[in-house]
Order: structure tokens, then sequence, then C-alpha cells
């Protein structure tokens, strides 16, 4: 593990310090955006006004012409979306929206989400013929989070006479848009004027549909004082983080920033029975707790089981309801934990083994691997490794494998599967995703070919990039500023996320008292100190397994990297050092 602090920009700087922000604040921006230009407030000051009006998607006119068709006529509309915490969120926002905001009938919708074992990602063959099994069948179907790369469902879709529009942020394949959709609204497209490519899943459905609104008032349908979406915004932040889509941009600060306000009225009872069950009374919640608390909890389900449950807790009309799903998640998200145990050790075994054949990438095969929890286990061999990660599992279908794949930051994840099927096409049966992550499915037959070819096509981007696991940090804080005012100072530069990291420090400390905790018991609880204070610290995750012993110990002095938290004790509020990597001094 390499411990590397972030270039800064000098320009960013310069433009923050103008701004009126600290010299620390200034430094934390700098750090992250190098090409920052245009209005710093879009950054520091996130605003319902800084996200664009959705008629710059293009076929957002198109989509919400023939939506409002169905609306009015009250012809039947599916709802197709992925099973993760952005296609569960893009469901609760379609669904509320429809049936609340523009009276849509709930008899007249139906609800479309593949299982994740037996189904697979997105628009999948399996879900298609259950579609098409049904009756009455769907006049329009909406998707969210997926069917930019399936082509050959919809034309299915589209000969049974049905109108698929889809919704959708991951990146197209090179034919472009699926010509049998009746519109596709994605950012990513290349003839979309959209400002921002990067926007979630979540964010493309709730965009498309405030242009609903603004149709179906243009007709008369809905009065011009109809309430805008924004109260919807909740959702949408939780899938927007979920997903791990870039917090460096004007229109996703925007998105968390306000939802997450939403979130914290807590009028819903989905966010009411969470807080009790995490002991969050009279708290807010922050980035974190969607991304470390309630994403996993959602994602879990869809993960091992029905990911319906998932909706009916966003859904849900009372905290009794909202409690008897959120328990079906919370067991699940235990259970993922022991799964994710278990795929860890086996995976990161065949990968030490790659790396000692000089892989720069790792693409490993658990036989006896759930393929719910794949992702997971692909990001901590990115973590623990420093190179791009796919791990595969078996599926329902004995000739198949599916996998997920996650990136680094050198590396654009999606171009290079592109390269992959571009060079070798019999090597996919499908496969999307975007710059950090991916999702694909490929023939077992063929696994040590695809193993050959993904490592030739992540060469030819890297080059001979050596590739290390790293740490980028904000460097070292004066010893006075470890300190909780300057934690309420970062606090200002809210929400963090991916692309713009919650600020870590590194600094020199003795050791002073070392216990082990947790249920799982690998978590070390520390006292560490400089010359003249003492600091309480957790280290999450610190050994390998249970009875592992501590890596640090008493009396010695270490060299480690950090984040500033708090946590409150007795109704007071104290400093706590987040370590995140000890280093050899």
């Amino acid at each position: 593990m390499l411990i590397k602090q972030r270039p800064r920009s000098e320009t960013t700087y310069r433009l923050a310090l103008e701004a009126g922000l600290s010299p620390l604040l200034a430094h934390i921006i700098a750090g992250r955006l190098p090409d920052l230009d245009g209005d710093i407030q879009r950054i520091i000051k996130p605003a319902l006004k800084y996200i664009d009006h959705p008629e710059q998607l293009k076929d957002a006119d198109r989509a919400a012409e023939r939506i409002a068709d169905a609306v009015m006529q009250r012809q039947r509309i599916g709802i197709l979306t992925d099973y993760d915490v952005d296609g569960v969120t893009s469901h609760a926002v379609i669904y509320r929206t429809l049936t609340e905001y523009f009276g849509f009938p709930k008899s007249q919708i139906d609800s479309l989400i593949g299982h994740r074992i037996r189904d697979g990602y997105g628009i999948s063959v399996n879900l298609i013929e259950r579609i098409l099994a049904g009756n009455p069948l769907p006049d329009v179907i909406i998707t969210a989070d997926c069917g930019s790369s399936d082509e050959p469902r919809i034309a299915r879709l589209k000969a049974a006479g049905i109108d698929v529009i889809v919704t959708d942020h991951h990146a197209l394949s090179i034919e472009g848009p699926p010509p049998s959709a009746y519109a596709m609204v994605n950012p990513t497209r290349a003839d979309c004027s959209y400002p921002d490519a990067t926007i979630a899943g979540c964010m493309a459905a709730w965009l498309l549909l405030s242009y609903l609104r603004g149709k179906l008032i243009e007709r008369g349908y809905l009065p011009s004082t109809a309430p805008k979406l924004a109260r919807e915004l909740d959702y949408v932040s939780l899938g927007t983080v979920a997903d791990c889509v870039s917090i460096g941009t004007a229109i996703n600060r925007a998105v968390v920033t306000i939802g997450l306000k939403q979130l914290n009225r807590f009028d819903r009872p989905c966010w009411r029975v969470i807080r009790l069950l995490l002991g969050r009374q009279g708290q807010d919640f922050r980035e974190e707790d969607l991304a470390f608390q309630i994403g996993p909890r959602i994602n879990a389900r869809s993960r091992l089981d029905d990911p319906y449950a998932a909706l009916r807790y966003l859904l849900a009309d009372t905290d009794e309801e909202a409690r008897r799903y959120l328990a079906m998640l919370d067991l699940d998200n235990q259970d993922r934990k022991i799964i994710e145990r278990d795929m860890v050790e086996m995976a990161r075994r065949q990968a030490e083994e790659q790396i000692g054949r000089g892989r720069l990438s790792l693409v490993i095969y658990l036989e006896d691997g759930h393929a719910g929890v794949q992702g997971i286990v692909a990001s901590r061999l990115v973590d623990a490794f420093g190179r791009p990660a796919i791990v595969l599992c078996n599926t329902a279908e004995p000739l198949h494998l599916t996998g997920s794949a996650r990136s680094i930051r050198e590396l654009h994840l999606r171009d290079v599967l592109q390269q992959v099927a571009d060079a070798q096409p019999e090597l996919f049966i499908k496969f999307g995703g975007h710059r950090g992550a991916a999702g694909l499915t490929i023939y077992r037959s063929l696994l040590a070919v695809f193993q050959e070819a993904f490592e030739q096509a992540v060469r030819a981007q890297l080059g001979e990039q050596t590739l290390a696991p790293a740490i980028w940090t904000d460097g070292p804080l004066p010893e006075e500023a470890i300190a909780l005012e300057t934690l309420r100072e970062l606090d200002q530069l809210q929400p963090y996320g991916r692309e713009f990291e919650a600020p870590v420090f590194e600094g020199r400390f003795y050791v002073d008292s070392v216990r082990v905790v947790g249920a799982d018991p690998i978590h070390l609880m520390l006292i560490l100190r400089t010359e003249r204070k003492a600091y309480d610290a957790v280290w999450f995750r610190a050994l390998e397994k249970a009875g592992d012993p501590p890596p640090l110990a008493v009396g010695e002095m270490v060299r480690c990297t950090y984040r500033l938290s708090s946590r409150d004790y007795r109704g007071e509020r104290n400093l706590r050092l987040m370590i995140g990597q000890q280093f050899p001094l």
C-alpha cells in the first residue's frame, strides 16, 4: 500500500480563496477538482437552481409526450428497473410520481424487476418471457438504470406492440441507442447535449418525470400549481450515492444536498424506522450513511433474494410495514457480510497467484461464489491490490458465467470491455457499465480466453504503469487543527463522495491503547497521542480475520492516515479519528 498526497491545482486554489473559502477548504477543493472552471458557487453551495433543465436531454420530449398519452388515456404502464439501489430508487420515484403526483391508478402499473440470480441484469430474456406471458400486456414500458445495451429484448417487446422508453446512464454500445426503443433518454449518448453525463439512473428518470410534469400542465391535465418533484430527491440522493457516480459535479452535488434535506425531514416511514434501527434518534443522516448504512441494506436484498422487498420498504405507507420489510433487509445484510468474508478470502488467494504471474488485471472465477456479492468482492480486490478486478460466478444457465467489474481511477472500465468486444465479440453474451463499474455475462468455456483478452486490453490502456494499492491524502494537519472546529469547517464542503472524497490526512502518533472490538472482532479501538494531546480513534477492518494479532502495539510510534470524525457520548460531541491505514515509519 502506497501513501500519496493529492496534487493541488493552484488555479482552483486561487478561485476558492477568491470565493471566500479558508485556506484549508481551498486546499481540499483544489486537490479534487483540478479542471474547475466557471462558477465555483455551483460546487460550494449546491442548490436546485443548478440542476439543468431536462429539455436538453435527447429524446426527452418524445418520451414525455408518449408517457403523457399513456397517463391521460389510462393505458397500462410497466416500470422496468435494475435490482440494485439505483434501480430500486428509480422504481420508487417513477411509481410515486405516476400515482401521487399525476393521479395514475396503481392498478394500471406493472412493476417489473428481474431476480439477480435467476434473471440477471437489465432487460433479461427471462424477464421478457414473463412480461410477454402476462395478460394484459403493458402499452408502455419505462426502464430506468438499464436498457442501453438490450436491443434484442427491446425488439421483442416492440414486436408485441409495447412502446419501450429507455432511461439509463450506462455507456451505450458502439452501435448507439437501441433502434427498437420508442425513445432513449441517456445523457451518455453522443447526440445528447445535457451538461452532465455522470448522473445516476435514478436522476435520468427523475429529470424525465419533471419534464413530463410540464407536458401534463401544458395539456391541461395538471394545474399550473401542481407540485414540483423536489420531494422525490430523497430517493434520488440515495441512488446517486449508492451507485458511486461522481459527487464532483454541480448537478450531483445539488441532488445529494437537496435529497438529504428531504430525507432528514423523516416524513417517510422508511427513513424513520432505519433511524431507530441504527440508534440515530435526533440525528440527521449524512452522505456516508447513505453509502454505508442504508444503501447496503437495500442492495443486500437484491443480491441475495427478491428485490421487491426493498421496493416495498421504500414505498411503505406505515412505520409497521416499513419495519417489517427493513427486518428482511437487515437479515439479508448480515448474511451478505458472512458470504462476502468467505468469498473475499478465496478471491484474494487467486488474486495473489495472478499477480505473481505478472498480471495487471484480476479476473477471478469463484465456482462456489454467490453472484449477488461479486461486485463487493471485486471492490475489495481493487482496494487491496490496486488493480482492476472482475469476479465471476455461476448462473442458473450452466453454460454462462456472470461477473461484476470494478476499476481503478486510471482506467475507463467500460471502454476496456468495449475493446475486448470489438476484438473478440464471441466472448460476450452481454455487458454494460461505466468508467468505474460494469457487469458482464460470458461463456464458461471461454473463461481463459476472456482472461487473456481483458489483460491485453488493460495493458493497452495503461501501458506499462506500475500498479499498487494507494491511499490519497490531503497531507498532514498541524496538531492544533486536529480538533472538532476543523471537522465543522470541513463539513461546509459536504457532500463528499466519489471524485469528491472526504478529506484524509496523515500523521504520526504514539499508541497508548489497543482494543479489539465488534461482533465480528476485526476492528480496533485505539488511543493515539502526540506530544501534547491524546485522541480516541477507531480502525475498522484492521484485522483480516478474528483472532489475528493487532498490527500495532502499545508504546510504539505509528504513521497512519485518518479522517476527522465525531461521536456523541452522554450528550457531548467528541472528536474521533477514523484510521484508514497504518504505514511503516
